[in-house]
């Protein structure tokens, strides 16, 4: 398809031995399937995230705001996405700082565009994380969707590189479908008349 909207899979977790690349390389491979988006997997471990902001607001200083050098990688993809998928791990019934920082250093490339979540963890699937980065991101003006995917227990739900639920692929494919819908519909909108600052 000419012109497919830029899906952007962030994996979240920096923490050593995380299980999130696995996670993301198989809602990538699904993405791909699904054959409605370019899809670009960004991996928060590979980009210097620092935790001390400018005293500046990034919703204030807009393009002037001073990101370090190592992370234009992630800001051009941000800006460049038509939609998102946030692959996340539950920290004490949370989602993890690398998110928050990465979050936090932009705010227009987020406005106006779909957001779903896949997370995994013990008994809660990290059901936990996906809701506060719903409250987050809503208030950059992002617009999360209801469907994503939840892993609980991933340590025994997966195996070679898979979920064991053979619902799995169906779920990411009603995901995916309701991501394109929303991701075609907002780029038009955005197209149509810019976000409003």
């Amino acid at each position: 398809m000419e012109n497919r909207p830029q899906l952007v899979i962030i994996v979240g977790s920096v923490r050593e031995g995380r299980f999130g690349p696995v996670v993301a390389s198989w809602v990538a491979q699904q993405a791909d399937l699904h054959g409605d988006f370019d899809v670009e997997v960004v991996d928060l471990a590979d980009i210097d995230i620092p935790l001390a902001l400018p005293a500046a607001s990034p919703k204030l200083a807009r393009d002037d705001y001073p990101r370090p050098a190592g992370m234009a990688a992630l800001t051009s993809a941000l800006t460049n996405a038509d939609a998102f998928i946030v692959v996340t791990p539950e920290y004490n019934h949370s989602y993890p700082a690398s998110l928050k920082a990465a979050i936090d250093w932009h705010f227009t490339q987020w406005a106006a565009k779909p957001v779903a979540f896949v997370s995994y963890g013990g008994a809660a699937g990290g059901r936990h994380a996906a809701l506060h980065l719903e409250n987050v991101l809503t208030e950059l003006h992002a617009v999360p969707i209801r469907d994503g995917l939840v892993f609980p227990n991933y340590f025994t739900a997966w195996e070679d590189g898979r979920p064991l639920d053979p619902e799995s692929a169906a779920n990411a494919r009603t995901a995916l479908d309701r991501l394109a819908w929303w991701a075609g519909a907002l780029r038009s909108a955005r197209d149509a008349v810019p976000f409003p600052a």
